[in-house]
């Protein structure tokens, strides 16, 4: 199937004008895009560049790729995950836009790789990653594109720890931005983006009452706090478990009860893993849950979440409402899995708010201008947002909220760069 010469695998095309009303909705909440999208016109600072993206397909993102589009990259896209995709938005981005877009929601693992690999095809230069997949895929099996690659951008805490895992063992083979790791990225997408959009997820999965229930956060990275504000926010008993002491100390100083996640299973009645690491729930958890407990992850992968053990546990399972998969174990106790153990906050609702991603994708579209102007004189390994990238997008979002900071006199600057005086 192709229009505008591009290629396409999508859902139905037909979804085509209601993912473009719901594109233009979003837009509106993103001021920031906006105006880099405005200096991309003019100045296609990507003129000629082929760029693969493997991204969370939603309205938020549809607005990058048209971003980068009139900076003047060709783009193809592909699923970062295989139930985030928004059918509607692929298609109106597939038939509006001219872009190569590989998604459809519910995708099986095959046709998840099956797509990765046909985004690929457009040989890229630079790519743009939600989880490594796309480089991951690259360095093992598309060696031959490596030619060719100036450099990538990666937008998840889990991508990152891949990526700096293959650049320690000497694997990775072109510099990679870590978008995540930005301030304008972490402290707001991660904290207010994953908190709201996480219990979105979870209201719209089980229509559940949140207050007064025990609400287990595994993680208390920027997710897990995110998700532990919210969650005590609509009146919750937060309970957040850690492995790191730090971490663990500062929940604790938060105001949250702190405890070993066999000892949190036999009370939640709410759990969400938000680690980046894998069985965080496991078999022995299960074993000590209540009857009726909801389970329900917001990282990348699927992995964080012992499904393997679950259903081997299981005597039967349905699906008893939309992303809601009951399993009854042997003795009769029920356990529901939400989401296949995806992130819920886009297996079961739409991912973070507009206003949020604006400052996350706003780091996407500057990061690859970096890397075009700058890939030259980059090692193969994986950088920091530039600092005058991460304060800019800052001011930006603060000008568009109407908001005015001071400025240091140049008194105080100069008391700031000197050691002299003191006292």
């Amino acid at each position: 199937m192709a229009t505008k010469n591009n290629d396409f695998d999508v859902k139905d095309i037909d979804l085509a004008k209601k993912g473009a009303l719901r594109i233009e909705w979003a837009a509106q909440q993103m001021p920031v895009l906006r105006s880099i999208k405005e200096r991309f016109a003019k100045e296609k600072p990507l003129k000629g560049i082929r760029l693969c993206a493997c991204l969370h397909v939603t309205t938020e993102t549809a607005y990058l790729m048209e971003t980068l589009k009139a900076g003047g990259a060709e783009i193809s896209l592909c699923a970062s995950n295989p139930l985030s995709t928004q059918d509607d938005v692929a298609s109106s981005l597939a038939k509006n836009t001219g872009i190569n877009v590989y998604a459809i929601k519910g995708e099986d693992k095959k046709t998840y790789y099956r797509h990765i690999k046909e985004a690929l095809k457009i040989k890229p230069q630079i790519t743009m990653d939600d989880g490594a997949d796309v480089v991951s895929t690259i360095h093992q099996e598309e060696k031959v594109l490596l030619n060719e690659i100036i450099g990538g951008t990666e937008e998840t805490t889990t991508g990152v720890i891949r990526l700096k895992a293959m650049a320690d063992d000497g694997a990775l083979q072109y510099p990679i931005i870590a978008v995540n790791d930005a301030y304008t990225k972490h402290l707001f997408d991660n904290r207010y983006g994953t908190g709201q959009s996480t219990i979105d997820g979870i209201l719209r999965a089980t229509n559940r009452l949140i207050a007064g229930s025990v609400f287990v956060v595994c993680g208390y990275g920027w997710c897990g706090k995110g998700v532990s504000m919210r969650a005590k926010g609509l009146g919750a008993r937060v309970i957040v478990t850690e492995v790191d002491p730090l971490r663990a100390l500062e929940a604790t100083m938060d105001g949250y009860e702190v405890m070993p996640i066999l000892e949190a299973s036999k009370i939640g009645d709410i759990f969400v893993t938000a680690t980046g690491d894998i069985n965080v729930i496991s078999k022995k958890c299960f074993e000590v849950m209540k009857d009726g407990a909801i389970v329900s992850n917001t990282g990348h992968f699927n992995v964080e979440i012992d499904i393997n053990s679950l259903e081997k546990m299981a005597k039967s399972r349905r699906i008893i409402r939309d992303f809601v998969e009951e399993f009854t174990l042997q003795k009769g106790k029920k356990i529901y899995l939400l989401g296949e153990g995806r992130l819920i906050n886009l297996a079961s609702a739409e991912g973070h708010p507009s206003a949020v991603m604006d400052m996350s994708f706003a780091n996407q579209a500057l990061c690859a201008e970096y890397m075009v102007k700058n890939s030259k004189r980059l090692d193969k390994k994986v950088y920091s947002v530039p600092e005058d990238i991460d304060k800019e997008i800052a001011r930006l979002k603060l000008n568009a909220m109407g908001v005015k900071i001071d400025s240091l006199t140049l008194e105080q600057a100069k008391y700031l760069s000197s050691w002299k005086m003191g006292t």
